[in-house]
This record gives C-alpha cells, sequence and structure tokens, in this order.
C-alpha cells in the first residue's frame, strides 16, 4: 500500500489557497505554514489595534481546508464574508473578527488559530512561520528602504525599481510546530504567489531555508503566472529561480509552469499596471524538472467592493494543480 504523503504549503494569500483547495480532496496529510509578516489592509488593524499577529493569510487557509458539506460549508462562506456597510468595519471579513475575538477570549492566538481549525472542521493543519512580531524591509537598486509588506506590495514609489535585499526587523524565530511538519514532509509545495511578500518572508524566518535544504523532501515551486509590479517587474521564469536559489541554493527539485492559455480580458487590465504573463525562458539543461501544463484558471475573480487592496484577477486552477501536485507525491 502506497504510502500516504506528508505535504507542507509554505507561502500565505490566494496562491497557497487554491494549491490547499486542490489538495484536500486527495488522500495526504496537508499542513500549510504561513507568513507573518502581512500589514496591510485588516491585517494592519488587528495588528495595531489588537496586537496581535496578522490573520487574512492564516483565515484564508483554514477556509481552504474547511470541510465544505452541510453546516460547515455555510461556516466557510460566513468566514470569507467581508463586510460592505458599517464605519468601523467596512471592508473587514467576518473570520478576521471571530479570530481576533476567540484570541481574546482564550488568551492565547495560537490556541485561537487551533480552535477555529476546529469550528471548521479543517483537513489538514495551519501554521504561522513565527510567533514573532516582525516587519518586512524592502531595500532598492537606489538604496531607498521600504520597511512594510503592504507598501512593497501596493508601491507608492518607481515600481521598475529592483529589490536588492529583503530582510525581516526584528529577526524572527521559527515556530517549532513548522520546523516539525518540514522535517517531516515528503513534498515541499512554495508559491504560487507574489515572490517578496509572501514566499521569501518564510524564507527569512530563522532556520527556516536551512530546514528546507537539509529536507528530504521534494521541493517544488509552482511559477506564477503574472509578474508583479513593484516585485517581478519583468520577470522572466529564471528571474524567479535565481531569487529562490539566493535563499536556498539548487534545491528545488520541480517547477510547475503554466502552458495554457490565459483570460485576455484580465490581461487587458493587468497591462494598465504593468503586469504581465510571466515568460518561460527555462532550459532543459536545468538542474530541476520542468512540469509544463495547463493550469490557469480561465474565469476572472472580481473582488467586493469593499476590499481596498489590489487582488489576483487571475488564478491557477485548485483541480488540475492539484492533480499535478499529487503526481509527484
Amino acid at each position: 500500500m502506497k504510502k500516504i504523503p506528508n505535504i507542507v504549503c509554505l507561502g500565505g494569500g490566494t496562491g497557497t489557497f487554491v494549491v490547499l483547495r486542490g489538495l484536500k480532496s486527495f488522500p495526504c496529510k496537508l499542513s500549510a505554514i504561513v507568513a507573518m509578516s502581512d500589514s496591510g489592509g485588516a491585517n494592519k488593524r488587528i495588528r495595531d489595534e489588537f496586537g496581535l499577529l496578522p490573520v487574512s493569510d492564516l483565515r484564508q487557509c483554514l477556509v481552504a481546508l474547511s470541510d465544505e458539506n452541510g453546516g460547515a460549508g455555510l461556516l466557510r462562506k460566513l468566514f470569507m464574508y467581508r463586510f460592505e456597510k458599517g464605519k468601523g468595519i467596512s471592508g473587514m471579513t467576518f473570520g478576521n473578527l471571530f479570530m481576533a475575538a476567540l484570541s481574546d477570549i482564550l488568551g492565547s492566538q495560537e490556541e485561537a488559530i487551533r480552535q477555529t481549525g476546529k469550528v471548521l472542521r479543517i483537513h489538514g493543519t495551519v501554521i504561522p512561520v513565527s510567533y514573532t512580531k516582525t516587519n518586512l524591509f524592502a531595500q532598492y537598486e537606489d538604496g531607498s528602504i521600504l520597511n512594510e509588506e503592504h507598501l512593497i506590495d501596493e508601491p507608492s514609489h518607481d515600481g521598475t525599481l529592483k529589490i536588492e535585499k529583503l530582510f525581516l526587523k526584528p529577526k524572527a524565530k521559527a515556530n517549532p510546530e513548522a520546523i516539525e511538519k518540514i522535517r517531516t514532509a515528503d513534498l515541499i509545495v512554495l508559491g504560487p504567489g507574489d515572490l517578496f511578500t509572501r514566499i521569501l518572508p518564510n524564507l527569512l524566518v530563522l532556520k527556516i531555508a536551512k530546514e528546507i535544504k537539509n529536507s528530504k523532501a521534494k521541493l517544488i515551486y509552482i511559477m506564477n503566472l503574472m509578474t508583479k509590479f513593484g516585485q517581478t517587474y519583468n520577470f522572466k521564469a529564471s528571474n524567479h529561480l535565481k531569487i529562490l536559489e539566493n535563499y536556498l541554493g539548487k534545491r528545488i527539485n520541480y517547477v510547475i509552469v503554466n502552458n495554457g492559455s490565459v483570460n485576455k480580458k484580465a490581461l487587458s487590465i493587468y497591462a494598465k499596471y504593468q503586469e504581465y504573463p510571466v515568460v518561460d525562458d527555462l532550459s532543459a539543461k536545468s538542474y530541476y524538472k520542468i512540469i509544463r501544463n495547463d493550469v490557469a484558471a480561465k474565469n476572472i475573480v472580481y473582488k467586493s467592493a469593499s476590499d481596498s487592496l489590489v487582488r489576483s484577477l487571475i488564478r491557477h486552477d485548485s483541480v488540475k494543480l492539484g492533480s499535478v501536485l499529487i503526481s509527484l507525491s
């Protein structure tokens, strides 16, 4: 009998949400390790007003792994509900407020995450990469430094500038549970998601990159569909890999690249923001194996009117991506 694989997904945001939804229907032990440096939108209020770690990416992962049948299915919709009215709560999601309230009731954000998982009957575990309250800093090629994740993610500066250095301040200590999951993983999945604000912040946490390099797990990187203005402007696929190699060396085993069509209407909208499909310039002679497959969803995802943050219009297809990943386990 084939062993049920331990699969660990590192990242955050909608990319990790898509991967988890695609994998949870397959026989596997799933864990999501989530970056904790987000400081934009509702997360800024959660951090500033409640003194908690950011919860939005945790909530998305919990919802992705939730039971979608019966009462739990209704709870899933409730946790994703974003208030569009009310001066104080417009733009906030019910799930974020629930987790903030539960942290206060239980006196522990760690326990609140665990209990929220039970409420949603999740198929797997969701783990903050660190419990250190830290901020993400980016130094650009002109010497300027930005010190909050949301300012890096949605630049008001010249978004064509390259990021030359990324760091956390204060330095973040790894969550021991995250270390244990990496050590016991059969498959580690990076991405998709914004390279500098969703993926690399995990690798900046002390010991995380070292544990991944030393792991016996197969390491898979899911290439983003689009470039990101302010982060990966004009990046080709090989540029993404070179950045990751700065942290992990030549450790990646597989790279999944979309070779299917992408919604044309969405592309015209992205172009207005100087964002374009990532050009696949990866060589067959690379040390990693390249898996080219049609893994892009065909529909456009529209955000809530009360959501102040920029969101992805096109995403990977959960079912297609899940099938490719499970074939590698």
